[in-house]
C-alpha cells in the first residue's frame, strides 16, 4: 500500500513500527530524512555508501551492495569488498529520490568513507571515535575531546565535533594533499599525542581489557574505513541522530536529546556541521612520520592476541 509520494518514489507503510523496540515508525525515519535532506546529501553524494537497515522482527544489518530491485535511477559505483571477497555495488545518493528510496528501505544509518568513488588516494578527512568506558558519564567524553582538540592545536590544526548519536563523539579533520596510509598514521599520531596528555584518562588501547575505565581514542577509521554521517539516524530506541556540536558547548550536551522527533527544534533550518568544520589542512610531516612509527592498531592487537593465547596455553601446559 502507498501511503505518499515524494520526488516521484513511492512511500509505504508509514504508520507502521520502524523496528523491534525503537519506539518510532517508518514515517519518523522518512520525515527526518527527507527534512535534512538538504545537510545530508552534501555529505553523502559521491562516496560509496554503506547503510544500516532495520526489518521488523530481525536483527539490524549492514548492507553495501545496492538492493535488489532498485530503480534504475538509482546511480552505483562498483568496490571490491574484502570481506566478501568480491565486488559489491555501492549506492552513490547524490539526491533526494535516492535518500528518500532508501528511507522507505529502512536504511537508517549512513556510513560514508573519507573519499570519493574513483579518488580513494585522495582522503578528505580523518577521525578519531571516542569511546567510553560502560556506564561512564558523557563528562568523561567531553574531557576527552578537550585532549583531542589541544594535541590537534598543538599541531597547528583544526576540528569539528559531533555526537556519534551513541554514547561517544567524533572529532572530525578535513584534509588535503594526504594520501590514505599517511592520513591513517596521522590519525594515530594524533591518539597517541591526546592520551599522553591525561593517560589517567585516555589510551589508544585497542583491546577492551587493557582500558581499565578511560575513554578510548579509536584511530582506525581513518583511512578506507567509513564514519556515520552527521545528521544520520542510529538504531537505538527513538532513534537518536549523528549531531554536531560547537566546541564551547559540548559540555552541556545530552548525547540522547536530539532524535529524529526532535531534531529539527534542536539543530533548526541551516547546517551547523558545514559550518563548524575547519577547511581542508595540510597535515605536518612531523606529525604523519611520527604516525608511520606507531603500529597499526587492529594489526597490533590481532598479534597482541595471538601472544596471550599461546601465553596462556603454556602456563596451563
Amino acid at each position: 500500500m502507498v501511503d505518499d509520494e515524494r520526488d516521484g518514489v513511492r512511500l509505504t507503510s508509514l504508520d507502521a513500527p520502524l523496528g523491534d523496540g525503537l519506539g518510532v515508525t517508518k514515517g519518523d525515519l522518512v520525515d527526518h530524512l527527507d527534512a535534512f535532506a538538504d545537510r545530508l546529501v552534501p555529505q553523502l553524494a559521491g562516496r560509496p555508501l554503506s547503510v544500516k537497515r532495520v526489518r521488523p522482527g530481525q536483527e539490524p544489518f549492514m548492507q553495501r551492495n545496492v538492493a535488489k530491485g532498485a530503480p534504475d535511477w538509482v546511480r552505483t559505483v562498483p568496490v571490491w569488498s574484502s570481506g566478501a571477497h568480491r565486488q559489491v555495488h555501492q549506492v552513490l545518493c547524490d539526491d533526494r529520490r535516492t535518500l528518500l528510496w532508501l528511507a522507505n528501505q529502512r536504511a537508517v544509518e549512513f556510513h560514508v568513507p573519507f573519499f570519493h568513488a574513483g579518488a580513494e588516494t585522495e582522503p578528505t578527512g580523518v577521525v578519531l571515535d571516542l569511546d567510553p568506558p560502560e556506564g561512564a558519564d558523557f563528562a568523561v567524553v567531553v574531557r576527552a575531546a578537550e585532549l583531542v582538540r589541544r594535541a590537534l592545536a598543538d599541531a597547528g590544526l583544526a576540528g569539528a565535533v559531533k555526537t556519534s548519536g551513541s554514547k561517544g563523539v567524533h572529532v572530525v579533520v578535513p584534509v588535503r594533499g594526504a594520501g590514505p596510509e599517511d592520513a591513517a598514521a596521522a590519525t594515530r599520531a594524533l591518539a597517541a599525542r591526546a592520551a599522553a596528555l591525561d593517560p589517567d584518562l585516555a589510551t589508544t588501547a585497542y583491546i577492551k581489557e587493557d582500558r581499565h575505565g578511560r575513554v578510548f581514542l579509536d584511530s582506525t577509521r581513518s583511512g578506507s574505513s567509513t564514519i556515520v554521517a552527521a545528521y544520520s539516524p542510529r538504531i537505538r530506541p527513538g532513534l537518536p541522530v549523528s549531531a554536531p556540536v560547537a566546541w564551547e558547548d559540548l559540555p552541556s550536551v545530552r548525547p540522547g536529546d536530539v532524535t529524529v522527533t526532535t531534531a529539527p527544534d534542536r539543530l533548526g533550518d541551516g547546517d551547523p556541521w558545514a559550518r563548524l568544520l575547519p577547511p581542508p589542512q595540510e597535515l605536518p610531516a612531523d606529525l604523519v612520520a611520527e604516525g608511520h612509527t606507531i603500529p597499526v592498531a587492529r594489526v597490533a592487537a590481532m598479534h597482541e592476541g595471538k601472544r596471550r593465547a599461546r601465553a596462556k596455553r603454556s602456563a596451563e601446559g
